[in-house]
């Protein structure tokens, strides 16, 4: 017999799904037949599987050693790069459930190949490095990222640490209570604020989106609407601050690009002629900035983040890009 205590992040999700983690190499009809015959229980009493799980319960395994160590099968290593060479990512707010980090451009969020190494496999080694997650744990729950920026895109992310923090703020997400600002750099001047309003329709077999201004005949557009705000305007391009009222693939990207002011460094959506100007400045990648996140009212776990605001600095690039704009007026005026 072995007893499993439930640990607090494993708490929150249905027993059945608990147990196909726990003993990933059994099928469901093995662990509901367990089930049924009290092989497996829960705080001591028979279990159909539907149960939500607490921190602090007991599960039973009435099954030998061989049978669960083979049914365990063996935990897959974490990442290929050593805990000692940790990416230096900045970690802006942090709690029991929640943390956010401030990923660099050239990081993909969420891996796209095996051999990758993304935010999600670097958080798995942060917490393990800190002793804030055990590798035992592993095998019943992960923590992930739960927004995702484009791999050339800098700036927030949202980590959750436990189950109940990762389904809190998909939440948040999903149901836009979360306010999310970005910065950003783009060719032209536009209006010092407004709203765009359009329909986005991903492309087929491509990992590109069109912008319609009218609803298309296509059933899979869907609604999209981004605000902005002039921050500084120089002679040929201008920061922006824009807020995300919905949050779809390339959504700033493709919108600002329909309205005539593209993405400075944006190779998918942007200018090659504008983007061959400022590589002067250095620019290499599109400067867009997830700059800050505001909460609303929360409580219990996370009132911590209630109504709070946590703002990533803006990186190197866009303090070059500035550097560049002003030297290139102050020599025109010249």
């Amino acid at each position: 017999m072995r007893e499993v205590t439930i640990g607090p992040n494993e708490g929150g999700q249905r027993f059945d799904k608990y147990l196909k983690k726990y003993l990933k190499e059994a099928g469901s009809g093995f662990l509901y037949k367990m089930l049924r015959k009290k092989n497996i229980t829960l705080n001591g009493h028979k279990a159909d599987g539907s149960e939500k799980l607490n921190a602090g319960d007991r599960v039973c395994f009435f099954l030998s050693e061989e049978t669960i160590d083979k049914f365990r099968g063996t935990v897959s290593p974490v990442s290929t790069v050593p805990k000692a060479e940790l990416l230096s990512i900045p970690v802006l707010y942090e709690d029991s459930q929640v943390l956010l980090a401030d990923k660099p451009a050239g990081l993909l969020t969420q891996k796209a190949q095996a051999q990758d190494y993304s935010l999600n496999e670097w958080l798995t080694d942060y917490l393990l490095a800190g002793g804030k997650l055990k590798e035992e744990e592993l095998s019943t729950f992960r923590p992930s990222v739960c927004n995702r920026l484009d791999r050339n895109t800098s700036g927030l992310v949202i980590c959750g640490k436990t189950l109940a923090g990762s389904q809190k703020m998909s939440e948040l997400i999903r149901d836009r209570n979360l306010h999310k600002f970005y910065r950003l750099f783009v060719a032209g001047k536009p209006p010092a604020e407004g709203l765009a309003e359009s329909w986005l329709l991903r492309e087929e077999n491509s990992n590109q989106v069109r912008i319609y201004e009218k609803k298309p005949a296509d059933s899979r557009a869907v609604p999209v609407r981004t605000g902005w705000r002039l921050l500084e305007a120089y002679e040929d391009c201008s920061c922006l601050e824009v807020e995300l009222f919905t949050g779809k693939t390339h959504q700033i990207r493709a919108q600002m690009a329909a309205l005539g002011f593209p993405l400075i460094g944006d190779a998918r959506y942007g200018n090659e002629a504008v983007n061959r100007h400022f590589r002067k400045a250095g620019v290499r990648s599109q400067l867009l900035h997830a700059f800050r996140l505001e909460f609303p009212p929360l409580d219990g776990l996370f009132s911590s983040l209630s109504e709070r605001s946590v703002v990533a600095p803006e990186p190197e690039s866009f303090l070059r890009m500035r550097r560049f704009c002003e030297s290139s007026a102050n020599v025109r005026q010249s």
